[in-house]
């Protein structure tokens, strides 16, 4: 029989929009974009399961509920993508290739920036879990059989103890069961500053050559005019 530990404190650490069962189950699975029936996956292997629509702060909660629970052995990866987050891509290339200046190496979403995931938190999630891909699938029978092919596999416990993400302050780490929200909505306003910056840059650039157009225009206005005047005069003189 598998060798099986007890989880962190009031497993799951981080609340979500996820179904939890037995933390002795061996098996997380992140549905992406679709709300897929969680009981059966409970039953067949699953310690939790739930969709994952954001390729941060999902992905931040997926990891933090995982490396909590040394029992969870396989991270199953099913469902529809999200379109634009691409979250379920995210989720696979930060266990196959981390992170670099924040970013998910290798993700190909809007905003792959992990804010609250320290670094041994992220190599913990990648010796803990073998991830398996199923992006796409929606058929309740081919998830569930993939569930219990890999809780068969059951290796046991990972050996290391229940890994609690502190970030910030003791207070907000214990309301927000150790991950601060740094949100979607806040990395979108970010890359939008970030681009207004560049806009403006690109007016000014542009206003700067506007104006020296205009301003050659003039000089050759004025040049002209007094070119004309002086052949005008020379031309009144001389009939004088």
């Amino acid at each position: 029989m598998a060798n099986k530990v007890k989880p962190a404190a009031g497993w799951p650490v981080v609340k979500g929009e996820y179904d939890a069962g037995n933390p002795e189950n061996p098996v997380a699975v992140s549905t992406c974009g679709s709300h897929l029936k969680g009981a059966a996956q409970i039953a067949a292997g699953a310690a939790i399961t739930g969709p994952q629509k954001t390729e941060n702060l999902g992905i931040e909660k997926i990891v933090a509920n995982i490396i909590s629970n040394p029992n969870i052995r396989f991270l199953l990866v099913t469902g529809s993508e999200v379109k634009g987050h691409i979250s379920g891509e995210a989720i696979l290339m930060l266990h196959k290739n981390g992170i670099k200046d924040n970013r998910v190496v290798g993700a190909t979403g809007a905003i792959p920036y992990i804010e609250n995931l320290p670094d041994d938190a992220i190599k913990r999630f990648q010796a803990q879990v073998v991830a398996v891909e199923m992006i796409g699938t929606e058929d309740e029978g081919k998830i569930l059989a993939k569930i219990k092919e890999l809780a068969a596999k059951d290796p046991g416990a990972f050996e290391g103890e229940p890994m609690i993400i502190q970030v910030g302050e003791k207070k907000e780490a214990e309301v927000l069961g150790g991950v601060k929200p740094m949100s979607a909505e806040i990395a979108t306003v970010q890359a939008r500053i970030k681009g207004i910056q560049l806009q403006t840059i690109d007016m000014g650039n542009m206003n700067k050559l506007m104006s020296g157009i205009y301003a050659g225009k003039i000089e050759g206005i004025m040049i002209g005019l007094v070119v004309g005047l002086t052949l005008l005069g020379i031309l009144i003189a001389g009939g004088g």
